[in-house]
């Protein structure tokens, strides 16, 4: 015998799935996948290719992106990138305040991952 509101569950669990969980998994989870892949793959790279920094390198960047938003994450890997240009373009990069603030935030982020993944 079935319960008589079984529909009713089944509609409002669908409900709860269809509203509730990608809203959250989109709140926590604005890193493209591909900019994930890249931090974790240059990760593994610098701390060993097995299952273990797959993890800690995994949970590394799910910290970094709870604390820096994606597009400061942006501005800091570009910054990062444009500041290996010799000359005075990669100058501006080394100097700007603006610059250094990108990068201290991404260093802290990345600290704390350290501490929490590693």
């Amino acid at each position: 015998m079935t319960c008589p509101h079984h529909h009713v569950y089944r509609l409002v669990f669908a409900l709860l799935l269809a509203c509730g969980v990608p809203a959250a998994a989109a709140e926590f989870n604005d890193y493209p996948t591909a900019i994930r892949s890249d931090y974790v793959f240059a990760c593994m790279k610098a701390n060993g290719e097995n299952r273990q920094s797959l993890e800690q390198c995994s949970c590394s960047i799910d910290v970094v992106a709870s604390l820096l938003p994606y597009d400061r994450y942006v501005t800091a890997e570009t910054v990062l990138s444009m500041a290996q240009v010799q000359g005075n373009l990669g100058g501006q990069f080394r100097s700007a305040p603006q610059s250094t603030a990108a990068l201290t935030e991404l260093r802290r982020a990345q600290a704390e991952a350290e501490v929490r993944c590693f």
